[in-house]
């Protein structure tokens, strides 16, 4: 999916403050406006109302600018980019005679006035990040140090943004308020969230000096995650607590750490068995050795039997990779008999002394009758 271009979408640059894009989106959202469509372009302006409306609602959000500046828009795919604000929600504030009341549809955007905002703390949205690790470390286990810069609550305030608060006098401290408005079928009232405290019944009377009055801070941490031993490609570790931090003073959501195992060298991992495949001569084969084999965990000897053949795989047992109950994996060990491409004059003289026996008739009696 092309990543969406969202500064370019509201005319603003990458710096841009809030209010800056609260006016770019204001700009182009009267203009654009579906209901002021020439008759044959009606499609098109609701199309590019819909990308102005979802550049704002990322932009105007801290956490999402932040998640947009790292990573694009493909981070939001499946709609999350439109988490926040609803699209149709935004034509019925115009389309009720608010047109000009630019504000309640920002705030709507923002998270500041929609059905969808609530006083009620959330838990914040989880976070994944992906390490590699070397089949050694399947082995034995490991641990990986994991960059993180995120938001958190501010604790000067407790993630409130302010230390003093009043009742709000615009919805007498209930954090709602009725609106009385009037349809082809009559007069309706409805109870919205209060835009001017957002639905919490207080306001507050001071900023905090630590989060500018934003409750939240960003931080640069790092932590240190345990890989046990035995882990699987594609497997995700959680770790509690470490993900986004959650609206309205709420808890953090997790950070899920997945696990890619790099390929190794030599060996070729099946679940908890490893399989290799070594060389060995033709001497060995025939006569039998005790070779040193390389193991995920050291070298350990394997006895091959005299007359063994090319592409015999042996066991060992135990030498393979542990799981995470505690059982453990074997190690296969596949032999092949290798021809030397050049042998000296002696050597020639002892194959030739070595030379095997013509098959006997009985044989080719079996074959040819």
């Amino acid at each position: 999916m092309a990543d969406k271009e969202y500064y370019k979408l509201l005319g603003v640059e990458k710096g841009a403050s809030k209010e800056e894009i609260k006016k770019a989106y204001k700009k182009l959202a009267m203009k654009y406006h579906p209901d002021r469509a020439p008759d044959d372009k009606k499609k098109e302006y609701e199309e590019k109302f819909k990308e102005i409306s979802e550049a704002a609602s990322v932009l105007g959000d801290e956490k999402k600018r932040q998640q947009y500046d790292q990573f694009g828009s493909n981070v939001f795919q499946g709609g999350q980019a439109s988490q926040g604000f609803d699209f149709s929600d935004i034509m019925s504030h115009f389309r009720s005679g608010s047109f000009g009341d630019f504000d309640d549809v920002f705030d709507s955007l923002f998270g500041g006035g929609t059905r969808q905002r609530s006083s009620h703390a959330q838990r914040g949205s989880d976070f994944l990040y992906e390490t590699e690790i070397s089949l050694e470390d399947v082995a034995n286990g490991t641990t990986k140090t994991i960059p993180l810069n995120k938001l958190e609550h501010c604790q000067e305030c407790q993630g409130k943004g302010a230390h003093t608060f009043e009742s709000c006098h615009h919805c007498n401290g209930s954090g709602y308020m009725k609106r009385t408005q009037r349809t082809p079928f009559g007069l309706f009232q409805q109870t919205s969230p209060c835009p001017y405290c957002h639905s919490k019944g207080e306001l507050p009377q001071d900023s905090c000096k630590s989060c500018g009055g934003e409750g939240l801070v960003r931080k640069q941490k790092k932590i240190e995650v345990t890989i046990p031993a035995g882990v699987d490609d594609g497997m995700r570790l959680r770790v509690r607590g470490e993900g986004e931090v959650g609206p309205h003073n709420g808890p953090s959501g997790d950070l899920y750490v997945e696990i890619h195992v790099m390929p190794h060298k030599y060996f070729i991992r099946k679940d908890n068995d490893i399989h290799i495949t070594v060389p060995i001569s033709f001497t060995q084969a025939t006569l039998g050795d005790d070779i040193d084999i390389p193991t995920i965990s050291g070298n350990a000897m394997l006895k091959i039997p005299a007359g063994t053949e090319s592409e015999t795989i042996f066991r060992m047992k135990n030498k393979g990779l542990p799981s995470l109950h505690h059982s453990h994996g074997d190690q296969m060990v596949k032999v092949k008999v290798t021809v030397p491409q050049k042998v000296s004059k002696k050597q020639k003289e002892l194959i030739k002394q070595l030379k095997e026996e013509k098959p006997s008739k009985s044989f080719f009696k079996k074959i040819f009758g």
